[in-house]
């Protein structure tokens, strides 16, 4: 791909990366850096110490108005209420949007700042189609609800055994109000929103604040020794910790019960009618979602076919884990196959042996498979 082949669409820290000699790519619409020189090295960086990823292409949302709650409960498989009943500031609930067929639009995290008052961050892939499935709801359902987009916002996540600590020494004046933030809980910070959450498997937080403090926040954290890193290193430590994909894992043609999402679908309340659930009543899980580990030499890819003693599934996500030093993968099976079973994988024409584990295969730096 030529240069002039690139999308358009940079973040705030556009330039930071090419400064610091990223490989650029294109992604969701977005140049973004796929790696800063060694991807494995960056990986290990966020297992063993502190990384961090420019994320400022995903999309927060500001929801607010008295019907919030209420409008979230009919639009999200996961049930706001129930931060409602934790009864903690800030607290975070991770939650598939699904469409009238039971299928994933997309995943995302929404934060319960008050009564009335939401933060959803969505997908870069899908924040176009996001907004414009919202809006309409918003519009029919007759809510008191306003949706606004923060694109005046960049985003950056601080990932690793150390991160919270470096992140400290870099921005001192967060440390006060984010010590006592608990996992999956975020806060309000002057201009700047912490969200002890992450995509990778490991403590951290990620950062919310104005696209205009966004390079020198990240050049304050590179002086606090936190390693720049791509999406590679992104895509193999989310895959280890067992982490979907939209696109790849789930997507709009199938159900969050057959994509290892059944646990984000609450139906504990018989009088909520969220968007998708007669379907999803209708039709319940036809596959399972395991991990797999390969047993001989070769890298699993999304697509192979995998062959279990009680029929056949596919692989949706694979790659060599640098932690395990060996290839892994996510694999959609029959729906009696259980972990520790021996399968095979179609590997360009090849069957080659590999065994089933229950996901995660990593979590906070330590290998559980």
């Amino acid at each position: 791909m030529n240069d002039t082949d690139f999308p358009v669409l940079h973040t705030p820290l556009y330039d930071a990366h090419v400064a610091a000699g990223a490989r650029m790519v294109a992604f969701a619409g977005w140049r973004m850096p796929v790696n800063y020189g060694s991807q494995i090295e960056e990986h290990h960086a966020v297992r063993r110490d502190a990384g961090m990823f420019d994320v400022s292409h995903m999309l927060a949302l500001d929801l607010e108005g008295l019907d919030a709650t209420r409008w979230l409960r009919v639009l999200l498989a996961n049930d706001v209420a129930r931060l409602a009943r934790a009864n903690v500031p800030g607290k975070a609930l991770y939650s598939c949007m699904l469409n009238g067929k039971g299928g994933v639009i997309d995943d995302l995290i929404v934060y319960r700042l008050g009564d009335a008052h939401y933060r959803i961050v969505i997908n870069a892939g899908t924040a176009i189609k996001d907004v414009a499935w919202m809006r309409p709801h918003i519009a029919t359902c007759k809510t008191n609800v306003v949706l606004n987009e923060r694109r005046d916002l960049a985003m950056i996540a601080v990932q690793g055994p150390n991160a919270r600590e470096k992140t400290w020494k870099a921005l001192p004046q967060l440390k006060e109000v984010s010590e006592g933030l608990t996992v999956f809980s975020g806060a309000q910070i002057g201009d700047c929103f912490v969200g002890r959450t992450g995509y990778t498997g490991e403590d951290g937080f990620e950062l919310t604040l104005p696209a205009e403090r966004a390079t020198a926040t990240w050049n304050a954290l590179v002086a606090a020794g936190v390693k720049p890193c791509g999406l590679g290193a992104r895509d193999t430590l989310r895959l280890e910790a067992g982490m979907n994909l939209y696109g790849q894992d789930m997507d709009e043609e199938s159900s969050p019960l057959d994509t290892g999402l059944a646990w984000t679908v609450d139906f504990s309340d018989p009088a909520r009618s969220f968007t998708g659930r007669v379907m999803l009543e209708a039709h319940p899980a036809r596959q399972t979602v395991l991990g797999l580990v390969l047993d001989d030499r070769g890298v699993l890819r999304s697509h192979m076919p995998v062959f279990a003693a009680s029929g056949e599934g596919v692989i949706t996500s694979g790659s060599f884990s640098p932690t395990l030093g060996k290839s892994i993968a996510f694999a959609r099976l029959p729906l009696d196959t259980g972990a520790g079973e021996r399968v095979e994988v179609d590997v360009r024409g090849k069957r080659l042996a590999a065994h089933t584990v229950k996901l995660p295969f990593v979590r906070h730096g330590k290998a559980l498979v």
